[in-house]
């Protein structure tokens, strides 16, 4: 039976990937995000193969996302896959150097932001007693790195979620899991340093970094599994990381 995946954060990165990936393999599509020209181009690159509906909006709008997701035409109401993937970092700094706009930021988008989507999509999941959602978490959910203070709190509430959505929803036959990456290239650090492309580059160079195709990979298999099979909780890392700051930057792939 062909499934519909709901996808927050479509327009770059492990959103995008994912939505590209789908699409290859005939799930169709609610792609999410906040910049509606990236998601008419994608729209338009992938609704040849699949069905897909736009939706606008940025997941800390309790109210937009909730009016959005109840708008939905009759055929995207019944959400099979849920990918919780808009999330980003801002600012890297000492906790008591750190900018309180950039703490809401964080905590707005990571923590409540995926409530609210997710709030307002388990009732149809709940009502059909299945469903399978998946959570992109990060190894900053798992370790604490340095003045990485206020993201890694957003991404360990995000793995206590986790746990707790698969606690809450077991009883309703719903699959819950998170993917949790490593160093990942893609927009990420420019969005943590403000646009400075160069700083941004000196995260992932010179080592070998996961793509967002890397992820996007994964996503797919952990959904494709056969139903009593649930991937609750995976880390993934590029070769060159042993943990969330013990990263080899001489690492080349030969």
């Amino acid at each position: 039976m062909k499934k519909t995946a709901f996808i927050t954060g479509a327009t770059s990165g492990i959103g995008m990937a994912t939505a590209k990936l789908f699409a290859e393999n005939n799930i169709d599509l609610i792609i999410c995000g906040r910049r509606q020209d990236r998601l008419d181009n994608l729209k338009d690159e992938l609704a040849s193969k699949v069905s897909v509906h736009t939706l606008t909006f940025d997941v800390r709008n309790r109210e937009m996302v909730f009016e959005k997701i109840e708008a939905l035409p009759s055929d995207f109401q019944k959400i099979d896959i849920l990918i919780n993937n808009a999330g980003n970092a801002h600012g890297l700094d000492l906790m008591q150097d750190g900018s309180m706009d950039d703490w809401d930021a964080m905590i707005d988008i990571n923590v409540k932001g995926l409530l609210y989507v997710s709030k307002a999509i388990m009732p149809g999941m709940i009502k059909r007693q299945s469903g399978h959602i998946i959570n992109i978490g990060s190894i900053a959910g798992k370790e604490v790195y340095p003045k990485g203070n206020v993201y890694c709190a957003s991404k360990f509430a995000v793995d206590a979620l986790n746990n707790a959505m698969r606690i809450d929803l077991n009883e309703h036959g719903i699959r819950v899991g998170a993917i949790n990456p490593g160093l990942v290239e893609t927009e990420f650090s420019e969005v943590r340093f403000k646009g400075d492309t160069k700083r941004a580059a000196g995260v992932y160079s010179p080592l070998e970094a996961l793509q967002a195709h890397d992820i996007a990979d994964i996503i797919h298999f952990v959904v494709t599994r056969p139903y009593h099979v649930n991937i609750a909780d995976l880390v993934v890392v590029p070769t060159a990381q042993a943990s969330a700051y013990v990263i080899n930057k001489n690492n080349r792939l030969l």
